[in-house]
């Protein structure tokens, strides 16, 4: 467990960091320059997720179960898996309505991920994990949006043929995440 609260110490900590100390990470990078920082920022959010793995993969083989989830909430989390997927998508298709709409879909992607992974897993492990992700998206979401407003930033409206495409694309990656993928990285099968 230990393994695994450092990993989320070092991965969401990095990832804060526009949260918490935004002038300061806008200071390092004027005096240093935005490569350097982006250097240091990806190693640490690559040694924080190999920690946040390596802990979780290790918290897994001995359980701590807190409640057994009903059958209910597992197909409620299967849904709302397949929308963080298509929000997932609208981060990186452009032109479409989701992202011209939520300005954010990467970040509540995650929060629509992990509230839907602890509506269906009762283990401590899995507390601490979806549980923090939930809480870093809610906070960096909340953020974002101050940061949008005060430099005023506006967003091109969408059309329906990229939001098309994206929530095709969405719709596309869930199905082999959950049918396949998942099971192959994760040693579960959703859906299959």
């Amino acid at each position: 467990m230990k393994l695994l609260l450092l990993g989320l110490i070092v991965f969401l900590g990095v990832h804060s960091v526009r949260i918490v100390a935004n002038d300061w990470r806008t200071q390092i990078c004027a005096r240093h320059g935005e490569l350097p920082w982006k250097g240091v920022y990806s190693l640490l959010s690559l040694l924080g997720l190999a920690l946040l793995v390596w802990g979780f993969g290790l918290a897994r083989q001995q359980p701590v179960q807190l409640w057994n989830p009903p059958l209910a909430l597992r197909h409620l989390a299967s849904l709302l898996t397949l929308i963080s997927f298509v929000l997932l998508a609208a981060a990186y298709v452009p032109g479409n309505g989701i992202k011209a709409r939520l300005h954010h879909p990467m970040v509540l992607a995650v929060k629509v991920w992990a509230l839907a992974h602890l509506l269906a897993n009762g283990n401590l492990a899995h507390v601490l994990l979806f549980g923090s992700f939930l809480v870093w998206a809610i906070l960096d979401y909340s953020a974002a949006r101050r940061r949008d407003r005060a430099a005023g930033t506006l967003y091109r409206r969408g059309n329906a043929g990229a939001t098309g495409i994206t929530v095709a694309a969405g719709l596309m990656g869930w199905v082999v995440f959950a049918f396949w993928l998942h099971g192959m990285l994760i040693g579960v099968r959703p859906l299959g």
